[in-house]
């Protein structure tokens, strides 16, 4: 396919696979469900191969240690910065609306693991892996990370003696980004598949019971992608927005589908590369980062659906509150997994916080969240693609 018609084709299955997924017979389902899951494993069966090889041959590449530290320095803060702006704008928004007004919700015996709040020892603590094969295993992004910027360090400080190992790397890169290449062909059937199962899943009354939160979610998704993405693309990466979306957009539309910035990283590098021209030691170094840590719709969405909740309780939030649910969805966005409903427990932890009774709202908010998660996860990859365009400019070649 030619590299302007993917987004064309993926588009189209995007909207085939919602109009099938409401009218579809029960029948259908289980073969749509085989088919997306065959896609969501072929995408995953790279990401570890090509973040961690990418991770160290971009570190290579750059050729300094202070260099990479300056890349990675700089993608924490942005990602940091735009994570609270997000969760302020997901706290003022719904009040401003008065969103959750005259709402019933009613109980559920539904049980869900909240995630827990670390401090910063413990989280450096768990971010160095004990056992770096058991990282790739059990899918601990962060700590994959970790060890593919300690391998990468050592290949450059070691040269010559690690020239092999490097070698090996740009090989196995290779072949990851071959495969991702082939992968890309099926992606409009992979991303109908995908949507497909995920309507006929929630079905219409899903949608129309919480119809007005979810206008209002995405109404605030596409203005923040819009105006925020948008505005520092073009002032700090000094490049045209439109240009930027277009070139995103079939990153942007699987991530949408598979509602996994994981599952999303090689198309992400692919377009970050191939549309963007991201210098490659700044894609491999930020994009990864941010499929980890750069929650930014997720945190809308908790704090669209804390106030929401907290609205159809009657429960106020002072302003104290709001800024420790604040701070909390920021330290909580950097251990959200980037996979299908890694903000649940997440949410779980954070709902007490603003004195709202887990179990009352919890079988709602699951009951909606993979149509929220599927919008957060679209910002989400914008914006990991958004920084990596800023940081072209101010930590690549012309910013050393």
């Amino acid at each position: 396919m030619e590299k302007n018609s993917i987004s064309i084709w993926i588009g189209f299955g995007l909207l085939m696979g919602i109009i099938v997924g409401l009218i579809m017979p029960e029948w259908l389902y289980g073969p749509l469900t085989v088919v997306a899951t065959i896609y969501m494993s072929a995408l995953k069966m790279m990401i570890f191969p090509l973040v961690f090889c990418s991770l160290v041959m971009g570190i290579v590449g750059i050729g300094s240690i202070a260099r990479t530290g300056k890349i990675g320095l700089q993608s924490l803060i942005w990602f940091t910065i735009t994570t609270a702006i997000a969760s302020g704008l997901g706290l003022i928004l719904p009040r401003l609306l008065n969103l959750g007004k005259g709402a019933t919700i009613n109980s559920t015996d539904t049980v869900v693991e909240a995630a827990t709040f670390t401090g910063l020892v413990d989280t450096l603590e768990s971010i160095i892996p004990g056992n770096p094969f058991a990282s790739f295993t059990e899918g601990n992004m962060l700590q994959v990370l970790a060890f593919s910027v300690i391998i990468g360090l050592s290949c450059l400080a070691l040269k010559e003696k690690a020239a092999a190992f490097v070698e090996l790397c740009r090989s196995v890169n290779e072949i990851s980004i071959f495969v991702v290449g082939k992968v890309m062909l099926c992606t409009p059937i992979g991303v109908f598949c995908c949507i497909a199962t995920v309507m006929h899943t929630n079905g219409k009354e899903t949608m129309i019971q919480l119809a007005q939160v979810m206008i209002a979610l995405y109404i605030t998704y596409f203005f923040y992608a819009l105006i925020f993405y948008g505005g520092i693309v073009k002032i700090f990466g000094k490049q045209s927005p439109l240009a930027f979306f277009k070139g995103v957009a079939p990153a942007a539309l699987n991530a949408f589908s598979t509602c996994s910035s994981s599952a999303t990283i090689p198309l992400s590098m692919k377009c970050a590369r191939e549309n963007l021209d991201v210098p490659e030691e700044v894609a491999s170094l930020t994009l990864p980062l941010g499929a980890t840590i750069n929650m930014d719709a997720v945190s809308i969405l908790m704090s669209f659906m804390i106030t929401f909740f907290a609205s159809a309780l009657g429960i106020e939030l002072s302003v104290g509150t709001m800024i420790t649910i604040l701070a909390c969805n920021v330290l909580l966005s950097i251990g959200t997994p980037g996979v299908p409903g890694g903000a649940i427990a997440a949410f779980a932890a954070l709902a007490p916080i603003a004195g709202i009774p887990v179990q009352q709202i919890l079988g709602v908010y699951i009951s909606v969240n993979t149509l929220a998660d599927m919008g957060a996860t679209c910002v989400n990859v914008l914006g990991d693609l958004a920084v990596a365009t800023v940081l072209k400019r101010t930590a690549g070649e012309k910013g050393v």
